[in-house]
């Protein structure tokens, strides 16, 4: 027989269960009396005599015959018992929410996160969270493109990332933080001795995931400030590599401010702003909504949050 036959069969002999009546039954093994029991659910004696009708009906079997003080258990009621009360524990459980206890919490996340945002945020929370969540297993990856789209698949479970131009209700945003867009460049680079323009020198170009849905690029270009086509450039998705190249050369890159507030990266490089700018760019903690029920989800939103204010 085909197996989804077998599964559709069982389903609809499910369906005709009331869950009532399996606490009904449940509590008539407990009372051993029908009035007890009535009281017990807060419904009338005939409410009950006549549930236990119906319960004799589904299991095709008595269940209970008349005794001198209530009422006695058949066999196949005793029989019952053990699994019924097993059943209804779970079912229980199924419905209380879950508590969440970081200390004792075993699990792994993924966030997506840009290299260079990594290194403002994760050197702070890493920490944080493994001293308060020992067993938290933590993944960060820098390369995702349709990053909304993988969290909604529930291949990711946070992102960090430059504000969208739009997001949909399924998703929760909060926004980390605007700042103006800032050039990085060697500290002897000509550009500071009053030589040329910035248009003038070659600019690397920084990978950025899903750079056409960025806000920014819908009130001002950053790349504006970069070269001509025709001009030197130099584009990589490696951080580390774009800034050796800043340090060692006439390379200019457009880069958040947040950049060169991190010490690995400010050594030999300074950040200048950029001429008559009015564009912002504002760091976004996107979830989504399939996580707003999850305590361990909102608990790690709440660290990342947390560390980004103390930074």
């Amino acid at each position: 027989m085909n197996l989804c036959y077998i599964l559709a069969m069982d389903i609809k002999d499910l369906v005709r269960i009331d869950l009532n009546l399996l606490v009904a039954l449940h509590t008539l093994l407990e009372e051993g009396n029908v009035s007890r029991a009535a009281k017990r659910l807060f419904i009338s004696q005939p409410a009950m005599s006549k549930t236990l009708g119906r319960l004799r009906n589904t299991f095709d079997d008595p269940l209970f015959i008349r005794a001198p003080h209530g009422i006695r258990p058949t066999a196949r009621a005793i029989e019952l018992q053990p699994a019924l009360r097993n059943l209804l524990q779970e079912t229980q459980q199924l419905l209380t929410p879950p508590s969440f206890d970081p200390k004792s919490y075993s699990g792994e996340f993924t966030i997506a996160v840009s290299e260079y945002l990594g290194l403002g945020v994760m050197p702070k929370l890493v920490p944080l969270l493994y001293r308060e969540a020992p067993g938290i297993r933590l993944k960060t990856v820098t390369r995702v493109e349709k990053q909304l789209d993988r969290l909604a698949e529930g291949e990711l479970d946070l992102a960090i990332h430059l504000s969208r131009s739009h997001y949909s209700d399924e998703f929760n945003t909060h926004s980390l933080g605007r700042e103006s867009p800032v050039v990085l460049s060697r500290k002897d680079h000509p550009f500071h001795q009053g030589k040329g323009e910035l248009t003038d020198y070659p600019f690397v170009s920084f990978y950025i995931a899903d750079v056409e849905d960025l806000a920014i690029f819908q009130q001002q270009q950053i790349v504006d400030t970069a070269p001509e086509r025709d001009q030197a450039h130099f584009e990589t998705s490696h951080l580390l590599t774009a800034l050796e190249i800043i340090r060692d050369s006439n390379f200019m890159m457009a880069a958040p401010p947040l950049l060169a507030t991190i010490p690995a990266v400010a050594d030999g490089i300074v950040s200048t702003p950029m001429t008559e700018q009015t564009t912002t760019i504002e760091y976004m903690l996107v979830s989504h909504r399939r996580t707003d029920n999850s305590a361990v989800h909102q608990w790690l939103r709440q660290k990342i949050i947390e560390v980004v204010e103390i930074a």
